[in-house]
């Protein structure tokens, strides 16, 4: 790091460490710190016990309805599996063994569960230990039971010839193609926010009452009474009984470990801790103490409930936090040091929860131990007033003095956002560690709107997942979309239906010899039919999606904290819930990629005529060996990224495509199949099919991330990067969502005062061209260079990749490379 000019924050916190200094941080903040010490560096393990209970309750309800199986399963868990209370921790509550832990869900993996766990110890992204032990349990007492019952087994066996051929690379549908890729069958539900403001003010006890009430009016001669909601009342009123009594056993493990406590002021804690988990999440919380810890019951008992993609997030923890920290504060009782204490025990339980995933292509999506358990901060109220509030500052205070990767925070920003609140998000992205990201309410709220919420729902939309949002008690599709590998429908236009990685067999359309194209027109047919087969595909693919997944998977706890679901008495797996608003999505990958080749394509083939056909094909079959001079000439090209009309509005034809493609067929599925570009880290493992493309990439190296430009392609800064991403929306559509925006800063670019003066006119601009999303990576090249070389020292290292940020060194040498090889501005 000595070479640097100017360190980041976060850069010269890990120079100090290396050094023997102490965190300047650490006094102040010496509770999460002590926490954090006992984990940080350890290798997260599995914990069998979800699974082993989960599996033995539904051997004991078959042929019961499935959301009775499913909180059945959860009451026997709830009364079984061991609880913990952490040395030092404030909240009790954690759903896995001491240390960093992930849990199995085999109703979506048993059928290769077996197989799984003999391998993840060795895998070279995100591995897991687990014991000998465990192991036996798995293959003797879990996976048999699964096997012929999950919903891989059922989409992969209901997939289409033509279809299955573009999604799996085997009959048994294990190894993905990735080049339409499913991604229903790694999660139960994409992400997800419950409405924890609903458990803070009346508590699961009150919920419960609700449900028996109503089913004490269910008329019992109706058959739709009998078989429909009856079972689902009777889920509710199970499901809140196994929290209360999950929260009860953490109460009676405080009382215990008090007794056997020496140091008085531990014993105190503890027995405070008792005495709060006797009342919440049961009863309303009366305090922020006790809406912290009703709040942490809840989200980890849906760790239990079953595997969101994403990990379940924590929507607008500022809004609903703030009555009780306000009321506290003012009452004398709480001081804004005890609040923030609270708040990163609650960080540093989220850490030692690490979102496991089993299959192939889960693990490749998700490198680095992925996780986007959002905090949303900032935005408006429900009137469309400016919600920022004092909680708004203290998550960024801490952001920027407890260095943590958890959770994932996002800031909404709109035109309105206080200059204050700007600044602090600007010195807290200055820090260095990747947060926050920025979700735009100026794009956002409009199209939701456009959906049909209204606008009061609309404004109280929570970050959800990577760079998604959700309006609790309004939307209601769960379903995983697929992602759609546009790199490869651009190698099939050029191998006439073919890829080199998978050989002369026809994947795509025969669209003929490219060679015989004598115009630009020509190609851009071929390739756009090529892409409507992909869409196609994902369609068709989500359209048995939606009819399967209801049969396999249920979710009694957040269908109980939805009104919808309470209302109709249904499921919130359910295809189609009356009032609902269904909002899913499927995944373009390479964009950038794609667009630079085309434009390559366009203007030295077929305008300047500079390169023949003939001659491009053959450096792309042979991986530009022997022709280095040729790649230079293809990278001289206009390129996306650059606020360049002639790359631009290449890009805007192909996204023209997407959204006129969704907005014919959505309507097929019943529900709106926006495009979207999230990556998370799926273009290192989509790049690995494709070979060389015309805009000079070297065969099989990662695609472009989202819709920011490809590597070293974005040469005229951080401005034009954000015009292009305007550029190349079609504005008149709504049948879009979520891009995701990577940009990188040298700590020099925004060193000082003016630095961050320059970021929050950045983000002002962001802003006022309506783009859904950005974050930041701001750090030196260098630093990188060094924690691939000494990993140890650099074990701190935190980076933003994909809507999350990671330690550098968890990540497979594939996208570390992938993040160093991304311009790094050093003005704005």
């Amino acid at each position: 790091m000595d070479c640097c000019e100017t360190l980041s924050p976060h850069e010269q916190r890990i120079k100090d460490r290396i050094d023997g200094k102490e965190d300047r941080f650490r006094q102040s903040h010496s509770r999460a710190f002590t926490i954090l010490d006992e984990f940080e560096a350890s290798r997260p393990s599995i914990d069998v016990e979800r699974a082993l209970y989960f599996t033995q309750s539904f051997k004991e309800t078959e042929g019961q309805p499935l959301v009775l199986r499913w909180a059945k399963a959860l009451q026997h868990i709830a009364a079984n599996i061991t609880v913990y209370i952490d040395d030092h921790q404030l909240l009790a509550g954690r759903v896995g063994k001491p240390g960093r832990y992930g849990i199995l869900y085999p109703e979506l993996d048993g059928d290769f569960l077996d197989q799984a766990v003999a391998e993840l110890p060795h895998r070279v992204g995100a591995p897991f230990g687990i014991t000998a032990d465990e192991v036996q349990i798995v293959v003797e007492e879990i996976a048999p039971y699964w096997k012929g019952k999950t919903y891989h087994e059922a989409l992969n066996a209901a997939l289409p010839p033509d279809i299955h051929k573009l999604t799996y690379d085997d009959p048994e549908g294990l190894i993905s193609r990735f080049i339409v890729n499913e991604t229903s069958s790694f999660r139960s539900s994409i992400q997800w926010v419950h409405d924890y403001e609903k458990v803070l003010t009346r508590g699961f006890g009150d919920i419960r009452h609700e449900a028996e009430a109503r089913l004490a009016a269910l008329d019992p001669l109706s058959p739709r009474d009998e078989v429909e909601k009856k079972p689902f009342l009777q889920a509710v009123v199970i499901i809140a009984d196994a929290i209360v009594h999950w929260a009860q056993r953490h109460a009676a493990l405080a009382r215990e470990q008090a007794l056997a406590e020496s140091d008085p002021q531990r014993r105190k804690e503890l027995l405070e801790l008792a005495e709060i988990c006797e009342w919440v999440p049961e009863r309303p919380a009366r305090s922020f103490q006790e809406a912290v810890q009703s709040q942490w019951f809840t989200q980890m008992f849906s760790r239990l409930e079953q595997k969101t993609g994403t990990i379940i997030s924590n929507g607008r923890m500022d809004q609903y936090l703030y009555p009780y920290f306000k009321a506290d504060i003012e009452r004398g009782v709480l001081t804004e040091d005890r609040a923030l204490e609270l708040i990163e025990c609650m960080w540093v339980g989220l850490a030692q929860f690490v979102d496991l995933y089993i299959s192939p292509a889960g693990g490749a999506f998700n490198e680095g131990y992925a996780h986007w358990e959002a905090v949303t901060i900032g935005g408006q109220t429900r009137d469309g007033r400016d919600a920022t509030n004092e909680l708004s500052y203290l998550f960024l205070k801490s952001k920027r003095e407890f260095p943590l990767h958890y959770p994932d925070l996002a800031a909404r920003i709109h035109s309105r956002s206080p200059q204050r609140f700007l600044w602090e998000v600007a010195e807290t992205i200055k820090e260095g560690s990747g947060f926050p990201k920025l979700i735009n309410d100026e794009e956002v709220v409009p199209l939701y709107v456009s959906k049909g919420a209204t606008f009061e729902e609309a404004y109280d939309y929570a970050v959800s997942g990577c760079s998604e949002a959700r309006m609790p008690n309004r939307d209601t599709y769960t379903s995983g979309g697929a992602y759609v590998n546009f790199a490869a429908a651009l190698e099939m236009t050029l191998f006439n239906g073919r890829m080199l990685k998978y050989g002369d067999r026809p994947l795509g359309l025969e669209t003929g010899d490219p060679a015989t194209f004598e115009t630009w027109e020509e190609l851009w047919e071929a390739y756009k039919r090529q892409q409507l087969l992909f869409c196609k595909a994902a369609f068709t693919q989500q359209h048995i999606v939606c009819a399967l997944r209801a049969r396999h998977f249920a979710q009694p706890m957040g269908s109980a904290l939805h009104d919808l679901c309470m209302k109709h008495c249904l499921d919130l797996h359910t295809p189609q819930i009356p009032d609902g608003i269904n909002l899913g999505y499927f995944e373009c990958i390479g964009f950038g990629t794609v667009v630079d080749s085309l434009a390559a394509i366009k203007k030295l083939v077929f305008e300047d005529k500079k390169v023949s056909t003939t001659e491009l094909i053959e450096a792309l079959k042979t991986d530009f060996e022997g022709r280095e001079p040729l790649r230079r000439l293809l990278r001289s090209a206009p390129c996306y990224g650059n606020n360049d009309p002639y790359a631009d509005r290449i890009a805007l034809d192909i996204d023209r495509v997407f959204v006129d493609y969704a907005r014919k067929y959505s309507r097929e599925l019943g529900i709106h199949n926006d495009i979207r570009y999230v990556p998370f880290t799926s273009h290192v493992p989509f790049g690995k099919v494709v070979s060389a493309t015309p805009n000079g990439r070297k065969a099989f190296t990662p695609l472009s991330d989202g819709s920011s430009a490809s590597h070293g392609a974005d040469v005229n800064g951080p401005t034009a990067i954000l015009l292009s991403n305007y550029e190349t929306k079609n504005h008149g559509f709504r049948e879009r969502a979520a891009r995701l925006l990577n940009i990188k800063f040298t700590p020099k670019c925004l060193e000082g005062t003016e630095g961050t003066r320059k970021l929050v006119s950045l983000i002002r601009t962001f802003c006022d061209l309506k783009l859904w999303h950005v974050q930041f990576n701001v750090v030196n090249r260098e630093t990188l260079l060094a924690a691939q070389r000494e990993p140890e020292k650099y074990r701190s290292l935190i980076v933003r990749i994909a809507g999350y940020s990671a330690y550098f060194v968890d990540l497979s040498p594939d996208l570390q490379n992938d993040l160093i090889a991304r311009t790094a501005h050093d003005t704005l």
